[in-house]
């Protein structure tokens, strides 16, 4: 959430934020429950301060009645005051991010700007499938079986399929944990950045619901599946656990930037795409990512986001595949962004550009709710602050998977595994 302070302060750029974002949010209700919110605060401060002053020494009759009458007067106070902290929390947490000077305005997935393209799409000689197709012809996906087991929107990944799964996964992998690596792709981006590892994490994929929301991730409830009997929700990507890590926790400045990768299965129940991509991979209930997640200085957190974007980018080449970079205008981004950058992935069964990834540069937003700060270095200031976050896909299997098939597949009907996947599937070329 945004500090109050803050909101008082720059109203006018607040407003506009909750306009471009589309935020139903009445702010002039926010600010008049946030005048009584502070006016009940002092007016109990007063009066304690007056009943600790009046319960000294010895009391008449008279005094023990007011001391009384005091006392039933701070409790209706305060019962008043716990009412309108709730309705301030509330409304506090739907005022949305603010949004990047570098952040395109627009409605929705029409004001997105594509920043830059990269790779060539192949002409091909034949009418390419889409990657459907291709999984039921190959054996690779079998959604029919699964719809029997669980319902709709879920699937077996089989064969070579499975295999290349666990492929990408150690490509990344190898990736993100090689500081020698990173320096390239550091130096290449043009970037001003340290170049600290990443740390491996399977996190958990149950989240507490008073975490989740903390994360400003818990929104819209619908999306999300619920297990009523514990209270508690399967989480929608492996971020939703990693950024919640250091709840209420200090860092020192000399430990950050702080970086995971964090590889789990993500659950959406895909509530309001009814209909839209039915078949294949694309949209399922359950799936499987590899996440980024860091910590960093404020001062730091564009440039980190950059450097995650640049990482996307480096695994998007190794594979040879066709993207374009998109800068997610105000109108097609999530509330508690700052900046999103996506990257659309070129699908030729399907002719167009799909996102496979985001990258969500969140400032201090997400740390504010959780309570996750850093300890300044004196020449920095001292004190402490919230640190900013980043959260970004590494790879979002699926989808990656639906672009090698589509990309690779051949005029006979087989599908290539791209060079750099075949050392980690026993050097097979083919999926046949």
């Amino acid at each position: 959430m945004l500090d109050i302070k803050f909101i008082r302060q720059n109203q006018e750029i607040v407003r506009t934020a909750i306009k471009n974002k589309k935020t139903v949010l009445d702010l002039d209700k926010l600010l008049a429950v946030d005048e009584r919110r502070r006016h009940l605060l002092m007016e109990s401060e007063s009066l304690k301060a007056e009943q600790n002053k009046r319960s000294r020494g010895p009391q008449s009759p008279k005094d023990l009645e007011e001391l009384k009458a005091l006392k039933e007067k701070i409790k209706i106070i305060l019962d008043e005051l716990s009412s309108v902290e709730e309705d301030f929390e509330k409304l506090m947490s739907m005022v949305p991010n603010i949004p990047s000077e570098d952040t395109p305005i627009g409605p929705d997935e029409s004001g997105n700007k594509v920043l830059r393209q990269w790779g060539e799409i192949k002409k091909l000689d034949f009418e390419p499938k889409e990657h459907w197709e291709l999984g039921e012809k190959l054996g690779l996906i079998d959604n029919e079986r699964a719809s029997k087991v669980s319902g709709a929107r879920f699937t077996y990944l089989k064969g070579f399929l499975a295999l290349m799964q666990f492929a990408l996964i150690q490509h990344a992998l190898s990736v993100f944990t090689n500081e020698k690596i990173l320096k390239k792709i550091i130096k290449e981006a043009g970037l001003d950045i340290k170049s600290t590892p990443f740390v491996a994490v399977i996190p958990p994929v149950l989240i507490k619901p008073d975490v989740f929301q903390k994360m400003a991730r818990l929104e819209p409830k619908e999306e999300r599946y619920h297990i009523p009997s514990d209270d508690i929700y399967l989480i929608g990507s492996a971020e939703h656990t990693l950024g919640a890590m250091h709840i209420n926790e200090t860092f020192e400045e000399r430990n950050l930037p702080l970086r995971y990768i964090g590889y789990s299965t993500a659950f959406r129940r895909e509530a309001g795409s009814y209909g839209k991509d039915m078949k294949g991979i694309l949209r399922l209930h359950q799936f499987d990512k590899l996440e980024m997640e860091s910590f960093c200085l404020s001062e730091d957190s564009i440039k980190e986001q950059d450097f995650f974007v640049a990482i996307q980018e480096y695994l998007v080449k190794s594979l040879n595949i066709p993207f374009q970079v998109v800068a997610i205008c105000t109108g097609d981004m999530g509330g508690p962004d700052a900046r999103q950058i996506d990257i659309e992935m070129w699908m030729p069964g399907q002719n167009r550009y799909r996102e496979t990834h985001t990258a969500d540069l969140m400032t201090d937003y997400q740390a504010r709710r959780l309570g996750t700060k850093v300890k300044r270095n004196p020449s920095a200031g001292g004190g402490s602050e919230f640190v900013h976050m980043n959260d970004a896909t590494a790879m979002a299997i699926g989808r990656t998977l639906i672009a090698i098939m589509e990309n690779y597949q051949t005029k006979k009907g087989t599908i290539e595994i791209p060079k750099v996947l075949r050392k980690y599937m026993g050097g097979m070329k083919e999926m046949k």
